[in-house]
This record gives structure tokens, C-alpha cells and sequence, in this order.
């Protein structure tokens, strides 16, 4: 039967399916598939939640956009997974702490920090590292590459709030060895493993653009990619990722 907000029977979806946040992007995601718009179905659209599906070079293809936070997101991948997904993977922004990171860059989540309350409340308190799937990982750094590019690959932090008031915020992450901050990806990390765990051939992974920088010298604010410089960026990634997706 349909899922409650993705209005869907299992299907509807590929196994791999590319999870944007904004529905826009989703829409200019599926525009890439073969055959350009007229050959896409729309598989859902309630909430606003755009998802469509269709094949990438061949290959069964779907996106579906997750929304803003971890709440949102983990709504969406527990009615994917219950649809059948299989190969998730955020394509998404992040603000960059880590040394020597600029805006525009690639950053890929090989593990991300739970700040989030949606990963708190899943855990009941229990210590946990949510961590991306290893191959998913290296399919993303090679299809980077492969467009020549060199990503970040390391760890994230998922938080809540967008706007921290703390001044010490990204320091005391960075210090860490933290490269960002995002707003989704260690829930999305966790619903994977624990589905892989039960025995699901599930796997995910997390590639950001780098939007803004965080640091001593800029806030998010004043260091944030003008809309055109940003859409450049994210058509970038979203090339890496369709290609990962579908590599074997």
C-alpha cells in the first residue's frame, strides 16, 4: 500500500535513488535522466515532496526529495526503505569548517556526527557512530575524479540549527577534525545501517557542495555562494553522483 507522505507503491522507485533536499533540485535532477523531462515519471508529489523516476545511461534511476533536517529526512527514508530503495545517496550543501576548505568544494561524509535530535531520539541516548557504506564512499571519490575534481572525505556533523548563536561553534568542531556542518545526513547514515543490519542490501552515502565557510574571519552569511556560482557547483555534484549511483 502507499506511504503515508510518499504516496507510492514499491514499484515506483529504482533501487538507487538520489535524495536532494529541495524539491527544485530534484526536479532539475530528474530533467538529467534519459530522455529529458518527457521521458520521467513523477512518482510523487505530495507535501511537496517531488519524486520521480526513470533510468540514468541505461540504468533504473529515481530522486526524491527528503525536505530540510533530519526529521524530514527520516520520514522519507523509512518509507523508501519500505518501498524497496536500496542505493541512497544525499546529494546535498554543506557549510565548510575544516581547514582548508573553500566554498564550491566537494565534500563526501564518510561518517557524521549525530547532533541531531531525529538520531538522539533513535539511539535513546545510546553512543553510536552513524558511518556511510565503504563502496558507496569509494564510488563517489572515483566518480569525482573522474570529472576532476578532488572531494574532502571525512567526517560531518548533523546538526538542528542553521543559525548557531555560539561563537565557539565551529571552532571547537573543527578541532575535532570535522570538515562541515549539515542537517541530515547521520539519520540517514543510521536507517541504513540498521536496515543493512536486518538484512537489507542497503547502503549510503552523503556528497555536499560546499556552500558557505564558517570560520574566524566569515560567517555563513558573508561567505555564502551567490545562487548562480552555487547552482554551477551543485550541477557538478550531482554528475558525480549519478555516475556512483550506477557504477557496479
Amino acid at each position: 500500500m502507499p506511504q503515508i507522505h510518499l504516496r507510492a507503491e514499491p514499484t515506483d522507485y529504482a533501487p538507487v535513488v538520489l535524495l536532494p533536499g529541495d524539491p527544485n533540485r530534484a526536479t532539475a535532477i530528474a530533467e538529467k535522466f534519459d530522455g529529458g523531462p518527457g521521458a520521467v515519471r513523477q512518482v510523487n508529489a505530495h507535501r511537496g515532496l517531488l519524486g520521480y523516476t526513470g533510468t540514468y545511461k541505461g540504468v533504473p534511476v529515481s530522486v526524491q526529495t527528503s525536505g530540510m533536517g533530519a526529521p524530514s529526512m527520516s520520514i522519507v527514508v523509512e518509507e523508501l526503505l519500505r518501498l524497496g530503495a536500496e542505493r541512497l545517496i544525499r546529494v546535498g550543501t554543506c557549510g565548510g569548517i575544516g581547514r582548508g576548505i573553500k566554498t564550491g568544494d566537494i565534500v563526501i561524509a564518510a561518517a557524521a556526527s549525530p547532533v541531531d535530535g531525529s538520531t538522539r531520539t533513535y539511539l535513546h541516548g545510546d553512543p553510536y557512530a552513524p558511518t556511510a557504506d565503504f563502496g558507496l564512499v569509494r564510488a563517489l571519490v572515483e566518480s569525482a575524479e573522474k570529472h576532476g575534481q578532488k572531494p574532502h572525505v571525512g567526517q560531518v556533523a548533523t546538526v538542528d540549527v542553521f543559525y548557531n548563536p555560539d561563537s565557539d561553534y565551529f571552532s571547537k568542531w573543527r578541532s575535532r577534525g570535522v570538515l562541515a556542518f549539515e542537517m541530515e545526513t547521520s539519520v540517514l547514515y543510521y536507517l541504513a545501517s540498521r536496515a543493512h543490519a536486518a538484512g537489507a542490501n542497503v547502503a549510503a552515502a552523503t556528497i555536499l557542495t560546499v556552500s558557505d565557510i564558517l570560520s574566524e574571519e566569515a560567517t555563513s552569511e558573508e561567505s555564502y555562494l551567490s545562487l548562480e556560482e552555487l547552482d554551477r557547483s551543485i550541477e557538478r555534484t550531482i554528475e558525480i553522483a549519478l555516475d556512483a549511483g550506477i557504477a557496479d
